[in-house]
């Protein structure tokens, strides 16, 4: 069976995390989504459970942190091109969420943006040339 991941998200309104994930290309499965917590998917192995801090609270004894001010995770997609990771930014821009609150990266063979949703959690989206990044990161072999 393939892995998935789930990256459980704490979030203070439901609807509008829902609404901002729909705007930057996440879709809501129904099936695992209620007025307490959204599933949204991104891709068929990726997924967000966006959690009401009610329904969070339920799988951890921790504290909440607040996203805005501590920064415990960033979370990285891939996009598949440079091109979709500007227009991945400007749409989390346009759904309200903070675009480039990290600086952008563009190292040739690798680009990358981030932006923050409305509860403050950092994502980062990266495009990455493979062949050049391997290129660029083999061992040079020794000049005789």
């Amino acid at each position: 069976m393939t892995k998935l991941i789930f990256v459980n998200l704490p979030i203070a309104d439901v609807a509008r995390s829902t609404a901002f994930y729909q705007s930057v290309g996440a879709e809501r499965n129904p099936q695992f989504s209620d007025e307490s917590a959204s599933c949204m998917v991104f891709s068929e192995t990726i997924h967000a459970m966006l959690l009401s801090h009610d329904k969070y609270r339920q799988f951890t004894t921790k504290p909440i942190t607040d996203a805005h001010a501590s920064s415990q995770v960033l979370i990285c997609i891939s996009a598949d091109s440079r091109a979709e990771v500007d227009a991945a930014v400007e749409r989390a821009a346009t759904a309200g969420g903070v675009p480039d609150p990290s600086p952008k990266q563009d190292h040739g063979f690798m680009y990358g943006r981030s932006f923050e949703d409305p509860d403050g959690h950092h994502w980062e989206v990266m495009w990455m040339d493979l062949e050049a990044a391997t290129a660029a990161m083999a061992p040079q072999s020794a000049a005789a």
